[in-house]
């Protein structure tokens, strides 16, 4: 293995470690993300070895490709490695937080529990003192969101409504 290949193998053994305590949160405890010593193909088509991930099925006890997850579940893992590198970031910059997360989309391919439990990391998030943006058209998030900016799309341009608990 490279001496590069290595060093990033080791970071992202670190970095999917830090994301599965959120994503066991996420997934009723049921995936893991599992570092993987094999050649995986890069960019370029050129053999890394030690930069690939599988995922682990607690319930059935198999590990199978990322690629293989479905769309909810595939933002959802996306999601706990996001958080996991900000959670890495930020105990190498001294315990500095990440104080802001913003999320595009995505949440209409969870189904209702898993909304339930990926909604209920954030607030986790959010009671942590960080600010946490979501973007989305799902219904069930307008209800459950506090505060909101609204944007109506008009021919000319698009206007902000700011919406809080009283308005909604």
């Amino acid at each position: 293995m490279e001496l590069e290949a290595y060093v990033l193998a080791a970071r992202l053994e670190e970095i999917a470690a830090a994301a599965n305590a959120r994503l066991q949160n996420m997934t009723s405890e049921r995936y893991l993300l599992v570092h993987g010593d094999e050649k995986e193909a890069g960019r370029r088509g050129r053999l890394k070895a030690g930069l690939g991930l599988r995922v682990l099925d607690t319930w059935t006890g198999t590990e199978r490709e990322t690629s293989t997850l479905s769309g909810g579940e595939t933002f959802t893992a996306s999601l706990a490695l996001a958080l996991g590198l900000a959670d890495v970031v930020t105990q190498e910059a001294s315990g500095r937080p990440l104080g802001t997360l913003f999320i595009d989309e995505g949440f209409g391919t969870l189904d209702e529990q898993n909304l339930q439990d990926v909604m209920d990391v954030l607030d986790q998030l959010r009671a942590g003192n960080r600010t946490v943006g979501i973007v989305s058209h799902v219904p069930e998030l307008s209800r459950r969101i506090p505060s909101q900016l609204n944007v109506k799309k008009h021919r000319d341009g698009s206007t902000l409504r700011p919406r809080t608990g009283a308005d909604l």
